[in-house]
């Protein structure tokens, strides 16, 4: 099971791997967006790992909840209130349960990643962080790392295809050719998340 400290942890390891590879998420950005995705993404999840730092929310979806609030507020451009919606949504899914599984953490974020698609306008194969959600949350219920890889593989299979949504649909075909910037950093917070559960593993 899932506790407060898992999701902690979790997010923590997002503002790691975020702040790894922020130059990498610019340099993706740069092309077809406003080259800011990495410095952008990396303030809102210092100001997450910061505040859950301070006070620590009780239940996983408090954790969730407060963290997606923080980027909304922190993150500029589209990406805070994307993935701002994604957690909040996950989190108020999740309720006031001490406890979660897999499963029902695949599921918030099923809701979580629909409320973004109906946020954003954005389907599978537009070329945004849904190519990498919607494979990830499909293959949470089997693992957290079937999870990871099926997110790394929805964000490089965003490179052959034409933007049809957000600041890189402007370019029309010029889009073709880069691999979108939001898909790559949803792709990080998959690969945070099997961080997190390698933690959780090595405490038992």
């Amino acid at each position: 099971m899932l506790d407060a400290d898992f999701f902690r942890r979790w997010m923590t390891a997002a503002a790691a791997a975020v702040d790894r590879e922020a130059d990498r998420l610019t340099a993706l950005d740069s092309p077809i967006g406003d080259a800011d995705h990495g410095s952008n993404m990396q303030r809102g999840f210092r100001a997450v790992r910061d505040a859950l730092d301070k006070e620590p929310p009780a239940t996983p979806g408090a954790v969730l909840t407060q963290a997606g609030r923080l980027l909304i507020s922190t993150v500029g451009g589209a990406s805070g209130p994307l993935y701002g919606t994604l957690l909040r949504r996950a989190g108020k899914t999740l309720g006031d349960a001490a406890e979660v599984d897999r499963r029902q953490l695949a599921e918030a974020l099923r809701a979580g990643t629909e409320a973004v698609m109906r946020l954003g306008g954005a389907a599978p194969g537009d070329k945004t962080m849904i190519d990498a959600l919607v494979p990830a949350v499909d293959a949470l219920g089997d693992s957290f790392a079937a999870a990871r890889d099926a997110a790394e593989e929805g964000a490089v299979a965003t490179t052959p295809l034409q933007a049809r949504k957000g600041r890189a649909s402007y370019l029309g075909e010029r889009s073709i050719g880069h691999q979108d910037p939001g898909a790559t950093s949803s792709a990080l917070l998959f690969a945070a998340l099997l961080d997190a559960s390698d933690t959780e593993a090595g405490h038992e």
